[in-house]
């Protein structure tokens, strides 16, 4: 039994550690309604140039196109990949074997490789497909990471092979299972797997700012980094689109966040 005082310094601990946490989101929520001048003056109260800010932003950029350029990218990975590693990693599991095993090895040692490594000969190859400017050569290298294999392929252990001889003995298919039972089963799972996969595609600049060179073609993260590129920088109208830029995943974070630990801690229900 843990005795009062503790107990309130603890519950003292971890609200001032919250309140540190969200601090940079709370002041860029701030910022985004002061002008340029009060924020480098340090200003930490809400202003009055949320309007002005907003005007700014839409007037010198495409904010909305990019906007819908990102959320259509990102749903696009996030259903494929979701897809594409499910599948993977039932399969690395269910038809287990020495050999898979060993492929598997292989595919976690691609982790350790950064994707700088890898960017040249993707975009010779994308080049090479005629993939430039394209959804597809934006899609194509994210659809299936060593991560969410592995994760699928953790979850897929604690799942009963019971109920799969069972079903496999009412007639049931191989993929009829996948869809029947290890799906639904395993909802926690696609749930941190959709908030992971989103959250990297939605924040992903350098590899679209590679392969996509069109104005028409840019996403929230370009949008942000196109407005500091100038001499002089808006600081309001800069915190309003980064605070643009991030609503969405706090926003999907917050929704998934309980079915994203269950997820991770390798829940089944």
């Amino acid at each position: 039994m843990i005795s009062l005082p503790k107990k309130i310094a603890q519950y003292v601990f971890l609200i001032l550690f919250s309140l540190f946490s969200i601090f940079p989101l709370i002041w860029m929520a701030i910022a985004a309604t002061n002008s340029s001048i009060d924020i480098i003056r340090g200003k930490m109260t809400p202003g009055t140039y949320l309007v002005e800010n907003y005007k700014a932003l839409v007037g010198q950029s495409e904010l909305w196109h990019a906007m819908g350029n990102s959320f259509k990218y990102s749903i696009m990975v996030t259903l494929l990949s979701l897809v594409v590693c499910s599948l993977a990693g039932y399969g690395f599991e269910i038809y287990h074997d020495k050999m898979k095993d060993r492929l598997m090895n292989v595919i976690l040692l691609a982790m350790m490789v950064p994707f700088v490594a890898t960017m040249i000969p993707l975009f010779g190859m994308m080049a090479k497909m005629g993939l430039l400017n394209t959804v597809r050569g934006f899609i194509l290298p994210s659809i299936s990471t060593p991560f969410l294999i592995m994760l699928f392929r953790q979850s897929a252990r604690s799942f009963p092979h019971d109920i799969i001889e069972a079903a496999r003995i009412d007639g049931l298919g191989e993929f009829q299972i996948f869809v029947r039972m290890f799906f639904p089963t395993m909802r926690s799972t696609y749930a941190a797997a959709m908030t992971i996969t989103f959250m990297n595609a939605w924040n992903n600049y350098l590899w679209p700012k590679v392969i996509m060179n069109k104005p028409e073609t840019q996403t929230m993260p370009m949008l942000v980094a196109n407005l500091t590129s100038g001499y002089v920088t808006d600081y309001g109208m800069l915190m309003l689109s980064v605070l643009f830029c991030t609503l969405p995943t706090v926003i999907i974070f917050f929704c998934l966040q309980k079915s994203f630990a269950e997820g991770i801690t390798g829940a089944v229900k």
